[in-house]
């Protein structure tokens, strides 16, 4: 009997674990306007509590972090342990995930700012006690030009500190150097201009027409300008693993900024997990395992930021 009456105390014991956890937050779909759909999680027991809105990165990014062949949902974990810590949250798909349903044929870095600024009028109505941007990879400079005026607190969480257009040379220049004068001409020519006709060919993705319009828009934005023009407080964090954007960057962020706070998570990579190993492979592998636990780390960080932020 002694086996059977050990199991059944660890079935009341998990029982009761997962009745806990379903509990310390409830979650209710939301359709700001036809562009921008997300998920409100709300932590439970707590009177009007701060509201963070995670903005995403690049590509065809939904609002738990994941695109085609990348599933982590680190979004929706920091959402979620947030919650625990009586901090709600907001989470939405890009506009470009809408584009095909419609109908858009181009999308500019500027739709992406009016996005959130309407997120942001919509939560305005509601009872929360303070309005946190957070934005993650190009979601950081997104967010760092949406919160402007509009929030109160602004999280970059491995956000670029140089322009688009500095970035992609460096980047397409290491893996072409005999490219590099060409490369440089060709995103000079879209920043200036708006368009560019002699690009590598090789590169021709890159350079697509609607690709250079997409640039052009995004290029008129520097992260370092924007950042300085922020006089709420400011936390700037990043990974020491993470392969997507270094700590160089993160670095020209806290020090453009007025008031910022300067955090670089130790093996942190660029979807929140702990990786010591330096093989890429293994951490590129991470992107799609979205059983592995944040870093240790982020939460408390997160947590201890908004949490002063009610104090002040």
């Amino acid at each position: 009997m002694r086996p059977l009456k050990f199991s059944l105390i660890l079935i009341f014991i998990g029982s009761c674990f997962s009745f806990a956890q379903e509990t310390t937050f409830s979650e209710e779909e939301i359709a700001i306007d036809k562009f921008t759909d997300g998920t409100l999680t709300l932590p439970s027991n707590a009177e009007n509590p701060p509201l963070v809105i995670f903005i995403q990165g690049s590509g065809l990014t939904n609002r738990d972090g994941n695109q085609s062949g990348m599933q982590s949902n680190f979004s929706k974990k920091i959402a979620h342990q947030l919650a625990e810590n009586k901090i709600a949250s907001f989470r939405f798909d890009k506009r470009s995930i809408k584009a095909k349903e419609l109908n858009l044929e181009t999308i500019s870095f500027d739709d992406f700012i009016t996005d959130v600024e309407n997120i942001l009028n919509y939560f305005n109505k509601e009872n929360f006690s303070k309005y946190i941007i957070a934005g993650h990879s190009q979601g950081s400079l997104i967010g760092m030009i949406a919160a402007k005026d509009n929030a109160d607190a602004f999280i970059s969480l491995a956000g670029p500190g140089e322009s688009i257009d500095s970035l992609l040379a460096k980047q397409l220049s290491a893996q072409l150097p005999q490219l590099k004068d060409e490369i440089t001409k060709s995103l000079q020519e879209i920043k200036i201009t708006g368009s560019t006709s002699e690009h590598p060919k090789i590169l021709e993705m890159v350079f697509h027409p609607k690709n250079q319009a997409f640039l052009a828009s995004w290029m008129k934005y520097d992260p370092s300008e924007e950042i300085a023009k922020l006089e709420i407080p400011v936390l700037v964090i990043n990974g020491t693993n993470d392969a997507q954007v270094k700590e160089k960057q993160a670095k020209i962020l806290h020090n453009a900024a007025l008031n910022s706070e300067l955090v670089l998570l130790e093996n942190m990579n660029h979807v929140f997990r702990e990786i010591v190993s330096n093989d890429l492979t293994k951490n590129y592998q991470t992107y799609n395992n979205p059983e592995l636990p944040l870093h240790p780390e982020l939460i408390p960080v997160l947590t201890d930021f908004i949490k002063n932020l009610e104090i002040k």
